[in-house]
């Protein structure tokens, strides 16, 4: 589902059919034909690189806390899945090493860094550079430091800004750090913005796409990708066009 002109990615796996940042999520989402995927990763207390992405588990299991408390055994004893539908009920938090090995050469992974740990950029890379995944993986953030971690430690591989706003001082900062790509919340999102991120050599791939409307007016602005719940209505749209 990468299309010549635009880059189709399923947000959190294909969340809107299965609960995010699960197995299920990431299967749909290759079932559906997705040849990129985004989720999220956090430490957890042991220092494992784990796939979720709030700061606690209270919205998406039936634990509470926060993720840094929670060891991976702990983690791994919630049920991921009830939440969205009592069909997926033995859905767990997957650790990063998991979605490497079970998707190595049918995905491409766009890891938003989340929380506040230090060095979680440079663990993420170490997992990524270990199971030969360089040449298939985006790091994106909406922390400028997690971005110099990723940047210094591992410049071959690109790097994304998520961004709620985007003016000229983050797009220079953007280009010192020598960032691929800046990443526009779909709220902020025109065509002027599209084609001034394109002059000055960046990628444009938006998040925050919570309908077809919005989808559509994204594909329309030009930008280059966009993270969507739902994939397949996205690819139907391009084909269409």
């Amino acid at each position: 589902m990468r299309h010549p002109s635009f880059t189709i990615i399923a947000h959190r796996g294909a969340s809107a059919y299965a609960p995010e940042n699960t197995l299920a999520a990431f299967d749909k989402a290759l079932d559906l034909g997705a040849a990129d995927v985004e989720f999220d990763v956090h430490f957890s207390a042991d220092g494992q690189v784990v796939v979720i992405h709030d700061d606690t588990v209270d919205r998406t299991t039936n634990g509470s806390g926060a993720v840094a408390a929670l060891t991976l055994a702990q983690l791994k004893s919630l049920d991921a899945g009830s939440w969205f539908a009592a069909q997926f009920s033995e859905e767990r938090i997957p650790t990063l090493v998991e979605l490497l090995e079970r998707y190595k050469d049918r995905l491409h992974f766009h890891i938003e860094v989340k929380g506040r740990a230090e060095h979680l950029s440079e663990k993420t890379i170490d997992l990524v550079r270990d199971h030969g995944w360089l040449d298939s993986v985006t790091i994106t953030s909406f922390q400028k430091e997690r971005l110099e971690e990723a940047r210094a430690y591992a410049p071959e591989i690109p790097a994304g800004w998520l961004a709620r706003e985007v003016d000229e001082s983050m797009i220079e900062q953007a280009r010192r750090l020598g960032l691929a790509m800046i990443c526009p919340h779909a709220g902020i999102l025109d065509g002027e913005l599209v084609d001034r991120l394109h002059q000055k050599g960046f990628i444009v791939r938006v998040w925050g796409v919570g309908d077809e409307d919005v989808m559509r007016r994204v594909v329309e602005a030009g930008a280059d990708g966009m993270t969507v719940d739902f994939p397949d209505k996205l690819a139907s749209f391009i084909d269409s066009r």
